[in-house]
């Protein structure tokens, strides 16, 4: 998901995110169209190619490898997966058909609805109901609380076989979650269960900005270690050689954001984004990491 863009939007997400768990949720995302639903036993090109999907969706899976994706995490449609923060919901259109058609069942996470103003309550349910209007095509979705302020869980303990989190590890450490997030997705998966990342990667040779966008691979792989995790494989899938991190607003001045100004500033119509533009999406890391079986 996108997350925050400098310290000062860092605070806005605390309250968007950590709370709302995710834009999406906020209310910000398009309505979804629907179709009927995937035929038991499809496969993820079938679900990636499905008629519900938006165009602008199918406009990035060149950039987000969805199909690669699902092979390197090893997503099986039987899996009981939890995808944290999921955003305006690129990747909950694909799991929760692909899940639903064999099976299995996809938990997306939410902030404490206990603690959320009205205006985030309803964001969170507008959300939802996209997928909750149409339960033959994405299933049952279930809900679970990612908020440090809660004593709710992500998930019973030990009940999850694989957890994704796409683009959120700089916003852990932004809002101080890190030590939260990691606790709470070791404990919410089953012993030999998997956490499969997606994250900006920073530059080894300068000194991490987490209010870029960026964070270090070797980093964010020994946070994982010192959580208790192993670290089972890293793919270049999402790699982009391009792109150099040293943008003037950070990870956004890339698509698809281009960003022209600085956050909470208005849009500057004579930045010219050109070079960003070929340049592309970030040059992402993309992990998977295992609870030890015992």
């Amino acid at each position: 998901m996108r997350s925050a863009r400098n310290s000062l939007l860092a605070v806005s997400a605390i309250v968007i995110g950590a709370l709302c768990a995710t834009p999406g949720m906020a209310g910000t995302a398009a309505a979804k169209p629907k179709a009927a639903a995937p035929a038991a036993g499809m496969t993820a090109q079938a679900v990636v190619d499905g008629a519900w999907r938006t165009p602008e969706d199918r406009a990035r899976d060149g950039v987000r490898h969805p199909v690669d994706s699902f092979a390197f995490w090893g997503i099986k449609p039987n899996m009981t997966v939890a995808e944290i923060r999921p955003g305006a919901g690129y990747w909950t259109d694909l799991l929760a058909p692909y899940l639903a058609a064999g099976g299995g069942k996809l938990i997306v996470t939410s902030g404490d609805p206990d603690k959320m103003s009205d205006a985030q309550k309803a964001g969170r349910d507008r959300y939802l109901k996209r997928y909750q209007d149409n339960p033959s095509l994405y299933g049952t979705l279930e809900v679970g609380v990612f908020a440090a302020n809660s004593d709710k869980l992500l998930a019973a303990p030990n009940s999850v076989d694989l957890i994704i989190s796409s683009r959120n590890f700089h916003g852990f450490v932004l809002q101080n979650i890190k030590d939260y997030a990691l606790k709470s997705m070791y404990s919410a998966l089953k012993p030999g269960g998997l956490v499969a990342i997606e994250q900006h990667r920073g530059d080894a040779r300068r000194p991490q900005n987490p209010a870029s966008g960026y964070i270090r691979q070797d980093w964010v792989i020994a946070q994982m270690r010192q959580a208790g995790f192993e670290f089972v494989a890293a793919s270049e899938l999402n790699a982009n050689p391009k792109d150099t991190k040293d943008h003037p607003f950070g990870v956004w001045t890339l698509p698809p954001t281009l960003q022209t100004a600085p956050s909470g500033q208005p849009a500057n119509p004579n930045f010219d984004n050109a070079k960003y533009k070929a340049i592309g999406e970030s040059d992402r890391m993309t992990l998977l990491f295992r609870k030890p079986a015992k």
